[in-house]
């Protein structure tokens, strides 16, 4: 009897370590592949905060959990399915895919920048929330654009473990999926409050009101440039995006050239910043193709680049 015990609790505890093996696995998986998502997630933090432009205070925390719980939705109730459906039995749809979303990416960035540099880029409309239809047509915009941004960053994540078995893709995925719209929305959560933060800071007064103002100036600064680096992240990510796709479809000279001025360099960080520069130039000028071809079908359409949704 006292040996059956003995076994079982061997047996229980090989099944743990497995278990804890397991998870150690899929946990450094996870992270893997949301670094290479992590041009994506940048600008997910960007943009969120337009939508709350013009919103109560009281109301800002409860439209960011609202925008949370669809942006779970996205991810592991329409997203999952759809792409691990895709994985098992089409893989060969994924690069497709994926170089359709880094034309996205590489086509909001040019579009920023060309807005900037020509100085008429889009104004952000104004919202402002003054009844609830109000507040959920701002939450549904929100999540709506959430979707587009979570594809792409679940199918980059996917693309990573795209050889692990169907059940290390589908835990990856998870884990993917809640962690970063966790990190996501509570970045936005902080950002949004932290100006208010400071003014309660500098209210109180004392040898701390003036970090309070200081907050409360920085943080607008600290918004526009995160805007400047999601932009950046964007061109980068869907330059390195579109170069990976053609190599796999035989057009390897881009990828290749990279790679050779990458190693060039010696790799390591200096390498990473070559292969990030060329990768956001090849971005930016595949988008600006694409804004010149969307521009072109907008004039023939008659619709105006104020009035195009964003």
């Amino acid at each position: 009897m006292a040996g059956g015990l003995i076994a079982l609790l061997d047996d229980v505890a090989l099944i743990a370590r497995n278990a804890a093996a397991s998870l150690d696995d899929v946990t450094a998986a996870a992270a893997k592949t949301s670094a290479k998502a992590a041009g994506v997630v940048v600008d997910d933090a960007a943009v969120t905060p337009r939508y709350l432009h013009g919103v109560t205070p009281a109301r800002e925390l409860p439209m960011i959990w609202r925008i949370t719980k669809g942006s779970l939705v996205n991810k592991l109730v329409i997203i999952l399915p759809i792409i691990l459906l895709l994985s098992q039995f089409a893989p060969w749809a994924l690069t497709p895919i994926l170089m359709a979303g880094g034309t996205y990416l590489c086509f909001e960035g040019a579009e920023k920048v060309l807005g900037k540099l020509l100085g008429h880029s889009k104004k952000e409309q104004a919202h402002s929330a003054k009844t609830a239809n109000d507040e959920d047509q701002l939450v549904k915009g929100a999540i709506t654009t959430d979707l587009i941004l979570s594809a792409e960053i679940m199918v980059i994540s996917l693309n990573e473990v795209a050889d692990e078995t169907l059940a290390m893709r589908t835990a990856v995925l998870i884990m993917v999926g809640v962690g970063i719209t966790a990190l996501v929305y509570g970045a936005v959560a902080l950002l949004v409050k932290m100006d208010d933060l400071g003014l309660r800071i500098a209210e109180r007064g004392g040898a701390s009101a003036g970090f309070g103002r200081g907050m409360v100036t920085a943080m607008p600064k600290v918004l526009s440039a995160i805007a400047v680096i999601g932009t950046f992240a964007m061109l980068w990510v869907g330059g390195h995006i579109m170069v990976a796709g053609l190599d796999e479809f035989g057009l390897s000279w881009p990828y290749e050239s990279i790679h050779a001025m990458e190693m060039a360099v010696g790799g390591g960080f200096i390498g990473w910043l070559v292969n990030t520069f060329f990768s956001l130039v090849i971005g930016l000028i595949w988008g600006m193709f694409v804004v010149l071809i969307v521009e072109g079908v907008r004039k023939v359409t008659g619709r105006s680049t104020a009035s195009a949704s964003h």
